[in-house]
């Protein structure tokens, strides 16, 4: 039991470190501050009204990313109890991976949440389609893979 909650605790954490990080680096280059951000997360959850919120609208967008890469852990570790590919080769199912959270995420999560509707920008290709492989699926998977040995 304490392999399973390490591999989706590591995985998770260093998900959710690498893709915020990512996250406050490339929207800030087009000038939006970490804070706007973690309220525009916090907004999937509360609807338009959270960008105007305060330190504790912040707080909770940081909690809710840190939830959704821990469940992201948690949906990989679970899958590759079925499918030894995603631990035999787990840069390549990283990497897919990665890409699926963001499908997931951009297609069915988000038009499904009250946050409002954003344009795709040069900030959401880096931070989505490229950003979620390296950052959040192979993270992930290399953590699984690590203790499921």
């Amino acid at each position: 039991m304490a392999k399973v909650f390490l591999a989706i605790f590591w995985g998770g954490l260093a998900c959710g470190v690498l893709d915020i990080t990512q996250a406050f680096i490339a929207w800030g280059l087009m000038g939006t501050r970490p804070v706007m951000i973690l309220r525009h997360i916090a907004s999937g959850l509360l609807g338009p009204k959270a960008m105007q919120g305060g330190t504790a609208i912040a707080v909770l967008g940081l909690a809710l990313h840190f939830f959704i890469a821990f469940s992201a852990a948690a949906v990989y570790y679970t899958a590759s109890r079925w499918l030894g590919f995603m631990t035999e080769r787990a840069v390549l199912a990283g990497l897919l991976y990665g890409e699926a959270v963001f499908l997931f995420m951009y297609f069915v999560v988000v038009p499904l949440s009250a946050a409002a509707k954003s344009q795709f920008t040069m900030a959401t290709l880096v931070t989505g389609p490229i950003g979620h492989m390296f950052l959040v699926g192979l993270p992930i998977a290399l953590a699984v893979r690590h203790d499921s040995r």
